[in-house]
């Protein structure tokens, strides 16, 4: 029997998977299709201080292998979040992980210390959304992005995921400020800027036209900011995600240095697919003699 269980620093993890943030909504409702079993964790939408409507739609389109989205990070606020949600956590087969957004950096504790007083396990600081119109990219900063997490480090208790972006020019720089001022671990990473056009119409796909593209064509991209994190901060817990779509592509994950893999746009196709993809993990590892799969960690052999 293949133990799948890891652990992210000194936080456990019942599998390697986690569901990623903005693709299982509040947990709550996607417990509904879902098998939660299959995640050690799963990560709540993202929620502000106050409520944002979000973007005007189309807010979503496909886009070759992958996606487009710019929904704006609609929510209720952490207040509204807390008194639907909330209550409801407890009663789920996995561990929650909250996600708090914002547009100043006080904001973000605010919606962390909201987040734990709902019960959260974590709290992943979102500091990469691509698509809110006006407001700043804290991932590609490491002063402001370290500005952040230290704000939030200071008002809750629970562990702290700094979410960072694959547009940074130097992914393990901003890796390194975040964890000096007291993230538990990176997730690496989320989506890249794109845009898309409907050459009928000649309409930008997104209202915004600039948006945040997922999906299988992002995996190299995304393997490459663990590897470079991994390489500059050993020892640093990453959970890496983006184009994850079969059990090959959360081995090719483990092996450049994450501790746990994020599945996210795979969701909208399948909602169940994590189950499938703990069997074909545990049949890579039974065909290649792999007991734990924290031995795959870092286990990339170079040339």
């Amino acid at each position: 029997m293949v133990d799948l269980s890891t652990r992210l620093g000194d936080h456990p993890l019942q599998t390697v998977l986690v569901a990623a943030c903005g693709t299982v909504g509040s947990v709550v409702d996607f417990a509904r299709t879902a098998v939660l079993e299959a995640y050690g964790a799963a990560v709540a939408k993202s929620v502000s201080a106050e409520p944002w409507a979000g973007r005007p739609a189309p807010r979503v389109a496909p886009a070759g292998e992958g996606m487009l989205n710019g929904i704006g990070i609609q929510n209720p606020g952490i207040d509204a979040w807390r008194a639907e949600v909330g209550g409801r956590l407890r009663t789920l087969d996995v561990e929650v992980w909250g996600s708090a957004v914002g547009h100043h950096v006080p904001d973000f504790a605010v919606v962390a210390s909201g987040l734990e007083a709902a019960g959260v396990g974590a709290v992943e600081v979102n500091l990469s959304c691509p698509n809110l119109d006006g407001g700043p990219m804290y991932a590609l900063d490491a002063g402001a992005a370290a500005s952040v997490v230290k704000e939030v480090a200071a008002a809750v208790t629970v562990p702290i995921g700094a979410k960072l972006s694959p547009n940074a020019v130097d992914v393990a720089g901003i890796a390194a400020a975040v964890v000096d001022a007291g993230a538990s671990w990176v997730v690496l990473g989320n989506t890249v800027w794109g845009a898309g056009f409907d050459v009928e119409t000649r309409r930008p796909k997104l209202s915004g036209v600039v948006g945040g593209y997922s999906g299988a064509p992002i995996k190299p991209i995304a393997l490459r900011c663990v590897w470079e994190v991994a390489q500059a901060l050993p020892g640093v817990p990453i959970v890496g995600c983006g184009g994850v779509r079969t059990g090959e592509d959360v081995v090719e994950f483990l092996l450049a240095g994450a501790s746990a893999v994020g599945v996210g746009t795979a969701h909208f196709a399948e909602p169940r697919v994590g189950p499938r993809l703990l069997a074909e993990i545990t049949a890579y590892c039974e065909r290649h003699g792999v007991a734990r799969i924290e031995e795959l960690i870092g286990a990339a052999v170079p040339w």
